[in-house]
């Protein structure tokens, strides 16, 4: 047995206590702790990237208010830089002394000419390091330094020192050795044409780190520039409010460290020189400013204790051309230090709660644990839906205990019912698909009416039913009933005389509203007419009570049916009760199912009968095309049929395995038989009627006799001139009498031959091929007359008039080409020899045909209906059942031995209904007595002629054997030959021995 652990409730409880209370401590902390970290983390980058933008704002703005200022005096006039081609003191001084008052920061402002004349002004602030520089007097405050150069070439550097007030309080001169257009600030505003910046460096006179802003005049005259410190840098790194342990850094794009500012002992005590590479920091604390420009802001480890950082990283570009890089980081510790105190707080308080949580959950859960366990032991059994024990009943000061218990009481005794009630609604559901399933396969109307019927009764539990059929004339028929006794014979009108609802009965008002109907007590009930039902009670024996009726009405049309059903039972004790009104539903969805499987007959049955018809309508018009062929479609299949009824009646032999078992394959058969001559359609029947060898539409033995006729004026003409001419009159006569005896030979001869009654030997057609080449002279057009597809087949030159006629020919236009070439399709696999023509007109060709009255082209248009009748047939989308119409329908004429036609099968290619088929056709052709090229023949000829098929293997001997003993031929002979026709035949002389009958 499987093992499964189990607990205590109040174990559980306690432990789940202690467990719930140390997770969700645990879970706040984690979350809380990592929120809080990252939420530091990210507050820590955002305030570092302020501070990093403040940093860059204030550099930014350091330079470009100096840029905008150089810019805009190189868009004042020239005059103001340079008067007469040299420069103008007079009105840059003045300027240069009023910027410093908007730009503290800047060091000096200056101009140069393309020809090194230059023009600086200092502003010296009392700083010692400038005023040592430029050896300036106590008491300086700007120097104005101008370079010269006098007509010798010589250039002069001299100094002019001013107070605060502008008073000149000193000066010096000195040879110059500044060459300005040799200087970065000038070569590259110059090339650049526009606002020009110096990366920064340190400047020659004081040596403090700064830049220059340079912009040429407009001409390119001159450039002006000036120079800012970044001494304030630092001292604004150093006033941003960094964490305890933060660091702040400004470097240039190559690195090196413009300004820096830390707090904390990390930090005390490192300064770093204007310009220092990184290389040169010995500050384990600095290594973040040694990373590459690639490295992104974050988490960093740095120190011998490998101490978490956040580093944040700032690329900013002050002005164009001039990108930097500001660094801030400070320890993990100094954002978090806050969030440690608070995990240990929380800590703290879980356990002080977990101490109070637990003596209250056993003592609780010892409360309830009776009860639970109770109900724990009515919840298995529940489980199993065993209802044989009543169920606890809980009884608990809790008050949630106290109701789950009541509840589950409640539930115990519902879900009994429903249980009992759900069983009996999936035994009426299951009872319900089966007779669906039954309704969908059963194709008998008998056994489908009594599936509905008893299936209905078996789903209401009731003692007896009764099934009501609509028909045309609106009136319910008994159809079927579940007792044994005779079906009454009268019918139940729908309607009243005046037309009104007769709706006083029960079944007529289901049909008529659609609607289901119950009555309780049949006689208590007051609705309807029950006169009926009572009296046949009386004589029946058999009392109604209760009563269900229900209409048949498919796909929510036209009701067809009714079904009553009557007494229903009770299942525990068989008493007859009403029926539930719960029980409807069931038995409408099988009314329903009922219905359909009803109306599908019905349409099954109908498309059957006008599919039928249609066939036999196909089959009758091709009989009625022909005079001559008429009722040979019909008596075919009766012949077939009985053959087939003979094969499949035989329990020995040959013939024992083949049987048509089911009715679609009968019906098969049947229709393959009816359409084995569909094909005939497309036959001209002046092919299928050629009673003689001239004869088209019309007999042209007429046309021919015409020319005799014409000949023989011609040779009394001759008479007659001989004798105007003086001839001997005797002579003349004796010319004219042979001449006439001739022709009348002559032509009995060419009549003989047209109507092929005899085998046309070799020295016969020779006759008739000299007679033809006797000439008459035509007088008239030939083409005259003529519809214009006629006229296209005369495709010689016309001849002159009078033209010379033979008497019989073979012309041009008496060929009809083939124009259909769907018989040459490989796919048909027909194998026949197809002539080049479609037909060939020819006197002396149709003349010559050495038996019957058939061309070779007008035999393969007859043939050629088979081939047409497959070629329709199984191009039609058939039925399953129906799928072997075409083989059945298009082999008659094929052979045992693969001489048939078209497709010249062989014995293992045709079955027993093939076979039968080709005896039914050729038995049929041979006793017919409506065809015009022969006498109707007698049965016993007809058999004798069978039998040479059977001896040359042209049909199954099998079968030619059970069509004699079987006694088929002489019961189709009594049913559709001519009484003359019928004669004595002995069988013994065809039938193969050991199959004669006894």
């Amino acid at each position: 047995m499987r093992f499964r652990l189990q607990i205590r409730f109040q174990t559980w409880v306690l432990s789940m206590t202690v467990l719930l209370v140390l997770c969700l401590a645990a879970a706040f902390l984690y979350t809380v702790f990592r929120t809080f970290s990252s939420i530091s983390e990210e507050s820590a980058q955002e305030r570092f990237s302020l501070i990093a933008e403040q940093a860059a704002l204030q550099l930014e703005s350091l330079v470009k208010q100096s840029g905008n200022l150089v810019l805009a005096r190189t868009a004042s006039e020239r005059q103001m830089f340079v008067r007469d081609g040299v420069l103008n003191p007079s009105s840059m001084v003045p300027a240069f002394l009023g910027s410093f008052e908007a730009e503290p920061d800047a060091y000096s402002h200056f101009f140069a000419l393309q020809n090194n004349e230059f023009l600086q002004v200092i502003n010296v602030l009392g700083d010692a390091r400038i005023q040592a520089a430029i050896k300036a007097p106590e008491g300086t405050a700007y120097a104005v330094r101008r370079i010269t150069r006098d007509n010798q070439g010589r250039r002069t550097d001299s100094y002019h020192f001013l107070s605060a007030s502008k008073d000149l309080i000193g000066s010096r001169s000195q040879p110059a050795t500044l060459v300005p257009t040799e200087r970065p600030w000038y070569q590259g505003a110059l090339s650049q044409k526009r606002l020009f910046v110096t990366e920064p460096y340190l400047f020659a006179s004081t040596g403090e780190l700064g830049l220059t802003v340079a912009a040429p005049l407009q001409d390119g005259a001159g450039v002006l520039a000036t120079d800012i410190s970044l001494r304030g840098m630092e001292a604004f790194l150093s006033h941003i409010k960094l964490p305890p342990n933060g660091a702040i850094a400004v470097q240039d794009r190559q690195g090196r460290v413009l300004a820096f500012h830390g707090n904390g002992a990390r930090f005390e005590g490192v300064t770093i020189a204007p310009l220092s590479a990184t290389t040169s920091l010995t500050n384990e604390y600095l290594s973040v400013l040694q990373r590459d420009a690639q490295v992104v802001s974050g988490l960093q480890t740095m120190g011998a204790e490998q101490t978490h950082f956040v580093v944040n990283y700032k690329a900013v570009q002050a002005v164009p051309g001039m990108p930097l890089r500001i660094t801030v980081w400070a320890p993990v510790s100094d954002f978090t230090a806050a969030f440690k105190q608070a995990e240990h707080n929380v800590l703290t308080l879980a356990l002080l709660v977990l101490l109070v949580l637990a003596p209250l959950a056993l003592l609780g859960s010892r409360q309830i644990a009776k009860s639970l366990t109770a109900m724990a032991v009515d919840s298995e059994r529940l489980k199993r839906l065993d209802f044989s024990q009543e169920p606890h009943r809980a009884r608990s000061i809790l008050y949630e205990v106290q109701a789950l218990g009541d509840a589950q009481y409640v539930m115990h005794g519902a879900i009994q019912n429903r249980t009992d009630e759900l069983k009996t609604s999936q035994d009426k559901l299951a009872r319900l698909v089966d007779n669906g399933i039954k309704l969908s396969r059963e194709q008998n109307r008998s056994l489908l009416l009594r599936h509905v019927l008893f299936g209905a009764r078996e789903i209401a539990h009731c003692a007896a039913a009764t099934l009501f059929l609509k028909t045309e004339q609106n009136t319910l028929v008994f159809a079927q009933r579940t007792n044994e006794d005779a079906l009454p014979s009268f019918e139940i009108p729908l309607f009243n005389a005046d037309g009104k609802p007769n709706n006083h009965y029960v079944v007529v008002n289901a049909a008529n509203n659609n609607t289901s109907v119950i009555v309780d007590d049949v006689y208590a009930e007051t609705r309807f007419d029950m006169s009926g039902t009572k009296k046949f009670s009386e004589e029946s024996g058999f009392r109604t009570i209760s009563m269900l009726t229900v209409p048949l009405s498919p796909r929510e049309g036209e009701v067809i049916g009714v079904i009553q059903l009557l007494n229903a039972q009770d299942p525990k004790t068989g008493q007859v009760i009403p029926f539930p009104k719960d029980l409807v539903g069931f038995v409408e969805a099988l009314a329903a199912q009922s219905a359909v499987a009803i109306e599908n007959q019905n349409l099954i049955d109908a498309q059957r009968q006008l599919m039928d018809a249609l066939i036999k309508l196909i089959a009758g018009a091709i009989d009625a095309k022909s005079p001559y062929t008429g009722g040979h479609c019909e008596r075919v299949p009766e012949l077939g049929m009985m053959l087939a009824e003979a094969a499949t009646a035989q329990t020995t032999g040959p013939l024992s395995t083949f049987k048509f078992e089911t009715e679609d394959e009968w019906r098969e058969f049947r229709v393959g038989a009816w359409l084995h001559d569909c094909g005939k359609v497309t036959t001209p029947e002046y092919v299928v009627d050629k009673a003689c060898k001239l004869e088209t539409i019309y007999n042209r033995i007429h046309e021919v006799r015409m020319r005799f006729e014409v000949l023989l004026r011609d040779a009394r003409i001759t008479q007659l001139e001989a004798l105007a001419g003086g001839g001997d009159a005797q002579d003349a006569q004796a010319a004219f009498d042979a001449r006439r005896a001739q022709l009348l030979d002559d032509f009995a001869f060419v009549a003989e031959c047209n109507l092929g009654g005899e085998y046309m030997a070799p020295e016969k057609v020779q006759r008739l091929q000299q007679i033809a080449q006797q000439t008459w002279l035509r007088h008239f057009d030939d083409r005259a007359g003529l519809a214009h597809e006629e006229l296209k087949r005369y495709t010689d030159a016309p001849a002159a008039l009078p033209a010379t006629e033979q008497l019989l020919s073979d012309k041009a236009h008496h060929i009809i080409p083939r124009t259909s070439k769907a018989v040459l399709d490989p796919k048909w696999n027909f194998k026949v020899n197809i002539p080049e023509h479609q037909y060939n007109y020819g006197e002396v060709y149709n003349l010559s045909v050495s038996r019957g009255t058939l061309t070779e082209e007008e035999r393969f248009k007859i043939n050629e209906h088979v081939m047409q009748s497959l070629m329709m047939l199984e191009q039609l989308p058939l039925p399953k059942n129906m799928r072997r119409v075409p083989e059945y329908a298009g082999t008659h004429h094929e052979t045992l031995i693969g001489t048939g036609y078209p497709r010249k099968l062989g014995a293992d290619e045709l079955s027993v209904p093939m076979r039968i088929m080709a005896i039914a056709d050729i038995f049929e052709a041979l006793t017919a007595s409506d065809r015009p090229y022969k006498k109707a023949k007698t049965l016993s000829e007809s058999i004798k002629i069978l039998s040479f098929f059977k001896k040359d293997k042209h049909i199954d001997g099998d079968l030619f054997d059970l069509f004699l003993t079987s006694g088929v031929y002489k019961r189709y002979a009594e049913k559709y030959l001519l009484p003359e026709q019928i004669d004595e035949v002995d069988i013994a002389k065809f039938v193969t021995t050991g199959h004669q009958a006894s």
